[in-house]
């Protein structure tokens, strides 16, 4: 059962039917087809506009890269751009080269190819886990509990829009804005920092890869909401169109998708018709496990400057 507000089922509670089904719709992309060793074929969740979702392409690439590294090495560290806007009724191809295997890190380069072209190129880096030099920032400030935080389900699951549906009935995630969402109106005089709970609606499986890919799949939901803020602008804002150019992302420690987990944003800049998002993300119990940063196309047709 869920809760009557919204939120995913207590821990040990089985989840909705809906819920479930909208996780494993997600995890169901991710576990690609093995064409040859370094080849793999996926296929996409299906979009409101019928294209691919960036956040997905960009886990698909790197489960991709995973399963090529030796055992035991956990992505660290992926830098990708977005090339094309991909086709969510076509195959994805992810073709992995094989850049270095060191005695602690490998590299690995992946394409995303649909009719032979790159829809997304990204380099990951692997490693084992290793002792070394420890610290990480603190949350910043107190925060309220998930649990007092309204659910994008209550906001917007009213709403018959096939967006305001995909992204609340449809979405593999529970996200709770705690500064306001930006689904219906832009926020007044806002700086651009936002805070935002988010975890899988049901429970996943014990995959560390599967759990990092997972974050950054969620990561592209909101990485560049900063910038609308920051902008002044909303998701219904007439004529706004958005797109994710690139995409860079660091894991510090092991991570959970279906825990909760914090992402604290912002925006530095935004000129020429992009803007910069910036994540960190912690769990829910003040720890730091990854670092996200993503510039996008950020445009609406009465923007003035540069």
């Amino acid at each position: 059962m869920t809760a009557p507000d919204g939120a995913p089922a207590a821990p040990g509670a089985a989840p909705d039917a809906t819920a479930a089904a909208a996780v494993q719709a997600t995890l169901d992309v991710l576990d690609l087809e093995r064409l040859d060793e370094d080849r793999f074929s996926a296929r996409s969740v299906p979009q409101p506009m019928g294209r691919v979702y960036g956040g997905q392409v960009l886990a698909q690439a790197l489960v991709a890269a995973a399963r090529t590294v030796p055992e035991g090495r956990l992505p660290h560290s992926l830098h990708g751009y977005f090339l094309r806007a991909g086709d969510v009724t076509k195959p994805i191809e992810l073709a992995v080269e094989r850049l270095r295997d060191g005695r602690s890190f490998s590299a690995r380069r992946t394409h995303a190819l649909q009719d032979g072209v790159p829809i997304l190129s990204m380099i990951a880096s692997f490693q084992p886990d290793q002792p070394g030099v420890r610290y990480a920032d603190e949350l910043p400030g107190p925060v309220p509990a998930p649990e007092d935080v309204r659910s994008a389900h209550d906001v917007m699951g009213h709403l018959d829009h096939p967006v305001a549906q995909f992204w609340t009935h449809q979405s593999a995630f529970d996200v709770r804005h705690v500064d306001g969402s930006l689904y219906l109106r832009p926020a007044p005089d806002d700086d651009g920092a936002q805070r935002v709970w988010m975890r899988a609606r049901a429970p996943l499986p014990d995959d560390p890869v599967l759990h990092r890919a997972l974050v950054a799949y969620a990561c592209d939901q909101v990485m560049l909401e900063p910038v609308l803020r920051r902008a002044g602008l909303a998701w219904t804002t007439p004529g706004l169109a958005v797109a994710s150019l690139d995409h860079a992302q660091w894991w510090h420690r092991d991570v959970r998708a279906d825990a909760w987990l914090l992402y604290v944003q912002g925006t530095p800049a935004a000129q020429g018709g992009r803007g910069l998002g910036t994540l960190r993300v912690f769990d829910e119990g003040g720890a730091l496990v990854a670092t996200a940063v993503q510039e996008g196309m950020v445009r609406v047709p009465d923007a003035r400057g540069d």
